[in-house]
């Protein structure tokens, strides 16, 4: 049987969004490790690092591939970082989303179905990379850093978590010269996540109606928790 276009059509959003949200609370981490000098340890070059980050602005584009190696869903948009604990993701293609984390909930727009869901921050970030943002705790209290040998002109460091009951097997992040320019992100399910980014500017000045969600968008709203 030939499914309907409009069923068609929200199965493929749907599964666009539980894939943007898996690889969403791993993101973060990826954009604060832009560019430093070669430190004593791959831990101590990403803490220096996001020691001194208060804001972020980057374009990104995302590619997350089945576990056979197939592409499955690709993406781009803008993300905006506000220290401690804010986010903002724009996501432009394939489906119009907005994300985002006020440091008390986080909001998921989904414009072209018009629902919006909302989860408390604490539980939703809980156990991941993000969770660096928003408790400002040392990386290696969560994360074995260690760097790695991708065989080609990037410089890669990877984080695999402590935590037994994670998605997340590895992150690897791989700098050109002092540009973040690739993270690679492995799931218990053998999915691979690749983020490119561009454009990123560190501190930049952000308005702080970036991390407001707008309640009165109208729509479906979902509270998770």
């Amino acid at each position: 049987m030939i499914p309907h276009p409009v069923s068609l059509k929200a199965g493929i959003a749907r599964r666009a969004r539980s894939l943007r949200l898996a690889a969403f609370w791993l993101f973060p981490l990826a954009l604060l490790i832009c560019g430093q000098a070669a430190a004593v340890t791959a831990a101590e070059r990403l803490q220096d690092y996001l020691d001194g980050l208060r804001s972020l602005r980057s374009s990104f584009e995302q590619i997350t591939l089945s576990s056979d190696g197939g592409r499955m869903v690709e993406s781009k948009g803008t993300l905006y970082l506000k220290r401690p604990g804010k986010f903002r993701w724009e996501y432009e293609s394939p489906v119009k989303q907005v994300i985002v984390a006020d440091g008390d909930r986080v909001w998921l727009h989904d414009l072209e179905l018009d629902q919006v869901s909302h989860q408390s921050q604490s539980k939703a970030l809980n156990g991941t990379p993000a969770q660096l943002l928003a408790a400002e705790e040392p990386i290696d209290r969560h994360f074995k850093v260690s760097p790695w040998d991708g065989g080609d002109e990037r410089e890669w460091v990877e984080l695999q978590p402590k935590a037994e009951d994670t998605q997340v097997v590895r992150i690897r992040i791989g700098f050109i010269g002092e540009r973040l320019d690739t993270l690679l992100m492995e799931d218990t399910f053998s999915q691979l996540t690749r983020f490119t980014f561009t454009k990123t500017e560190r501190n930049p000045t952000l308005a702080e109606d970036l991390f407001r969600f707008d309640t009165s968008t109208g729509g479906d709203f979902l509270q998770i928790d």
